[in-house]
């Protein structure tokens, strides 16, 4: 017996809830979706609770579950098409700020605050510093949710999307079915079949390499995105607060004078904490990441420092590459590494003893001392201690012998479906959205994402975009 639907999504991160949204204000058809991770409210880290090295759960609850790594992220809705993905490459730069903007509206509508940094005189101030330091600022229009503001913003979701969808949990779909192109619906761990109409693929990057084996077998044609490797760079809070407190958050780039290779920060936390997440699955690797909070500050900012690579023929598996250095860095420490700049400038190994002398105080106190150089290759050293150290005439302090490094950290986004203007895939009504898809790489486009494909869906369904009358649940059926 197989049950059928008319959609199914698969991830429930803010790609596959945008998804959702879209199509149940908007009609009456049957939705199911499948989330391999635990609903909201059961998601909590074991780790992070006691302050011990990452117990490696089948099924990592910061990057799995009901809102996807968006949930345990700080919340920062970056609100124009230049950053934070491809979507404007795929469907054009008009049509994504005008995506951007309805996604932001539903944001604050389930409760994302008013303010937006980045607008004021205050970016052409700290875009003259930037030139000047040999570095180059994008202006960035951001609203920051903060982490806790995040859980309530996805519980409201949760509870409107109740009544319209049947929502299973703890559900791995292992497998697409599809038939001449077309597709037909998936399968489940457990075995059990599920057909639909129309499929939705929003597997997180988390999911990244499932849909990369998934592409593979069904013979789809592929894009390999650069990948983003680096380190998570932790200071005193007071080093960064003239530029946060303008800006919150500066998308900083430079060129490296060694090899001339591109690196860029992501991911600023005023005030916040470096976290660690793990990949799940069998072969589980963890990384290093960092969140910030609306009420409450520590005394450190972290932010990342990626290198972007761009790998050319024979090799094309990026993602395969990061987990293996990401593997690396694991095998060293046991988890996530942490090491001073001094010591690594000075060749030495950071320990107990130099960790303690330090002025930053970790905020992972599960980090392992050791040191970087083993697991990072040359070049993406150099480069990071290039930037770190441009930056630091932005910025005096970020380059001290004090400076924590944490490694390492990279964004498994590296393959991208081939897909039209819908986000349609080769086979006929199936659609790839997201991080995992390779179209995004953060909150505000994997949204924007899911809206074009549930707005196609609906329209080949028979429904206009906001003509429906928000059925609740219709009844599958067998066949």
């Amino acid at each position: 017996m197989i049950k059928k639907y008319n959609v199914i999504i698969v991830g429930s991160g803010p790609a596959g809830i945008f998804a959702a949204l879209e199509i149940a204000q908007s009609s009456g058809l049957s939705v199911l979706m499948v989330e391999k991770g635990q609903d909201l409210s059961q998601r909590a880290c074991p780790s992070r609770v006691s302050g011990t090295p990452c117990h490696e759960c089948s099924s990592c609850s910061l990057v799995s579950g009901w809102g996807g790594a968006g949930a345990f992220s700080d919340g920062k809705l970056t609100l124009t098409p230049d950053v934070g993905g491809w979507l404007k490459d795929i469907i054009g730069q008009a049509p994504t700020e005008t995506l951007l903007n309805y996604v932001d509206g539903v944001y604050r509508q389930y409760g994302a605050p008013d303010k937006i940094y980045g607008q004021d005189e205050s970016v052409q101030k700290w875009r003259d510093k930037a030139i000047l330091s040999d570095l180059k600022l994008v202006p960035l229009p951001l609203r920051h949710l903060g982490t806790e503001n995040c859980f309530s913003i996805l519980k409201a979701m949760r509870k409107h999307l109740e009544p319209y969808l049947d929502i299973r949990l703890k559900t791995f779909a292992v497998k697409i079915l599809a038939e001449n192109r077309q597709v037909k619906g998936i399968e489940t761990q457990e075995g059990e079949r599920y057909a639909c109409d129309y499929l939705i693929l929003a597997p997180g990057r988390e999911g990244s390499e499932w849909l990369s084996q998934e592409a593979r077998r069904l013979n789809l044609s592929v894009r390999n995105n650069p990948v983003d490797l680096g380190v998570r760079v932790e200071v005193p809070r007071a080093v960064m607060d003239p530029l946060t407190n303008d800006l919150y958050e500066a998308k900083l780039e430079y060129n490296s004078k060694s090899f001339d290779d591109r690196l860029r920060t992501f991911c600023m936390c005023p005030g916040g904490e470096v976290t660690m997440e793990n990949t799940g699955g069998n072969e589980p690797i963890v990384t290093a990441n960092g969140h910030s909070y609306a009420g409450r500050q520590t005394e450190n900012t972290n932010f990342s420092i990626l290198v972007t690579t761009d790998f050319s023929e024979p090799f094309n598996e990026p993602i395969a590459y990061g987990r293996y250095i990401s593997r690396l860095a694991n095998f060293l420490s046991g988890g996530v590494m942490v090491q001073r700049l001094g010591d690594l400038v000075t060749g030495h190994r950071t320990n107990n003893v130099r960790l303690a002398k330090g002025l930053v105080k970790p905020t992972l106190k599960s980090a392992t001392p050791g040191d970087l150089s083993l697991v990072l290759p040359y070049r993406h050293m150099m480069g990071i201690i290039e930037m770190l150290s441009a930056m630091n005439r932005l910025m005096p302090g970020i380059s001290s012998s004090h400076t924590l490094l944490y490694g390492v950290e990279v964004k498994f986004y590296s393959l991208r479906l081939q897909m039209n203007e819908v986000l349609e895939t080769e086979i006929h009504n199936m659609f790839g959205v997201g991080d995992g898809a390779g179209v995004s790489r953060g909150l505000s486009l994997a949204s924007a994402s899911g809206v074009v494909a549930a707005r196609e869906v609906l329209q080949r369904a028979g429904f206009n975009h906001g003509n429906g009358s928000g059925n609740k649940k219709k009844g599958t059926s067998n066949s």
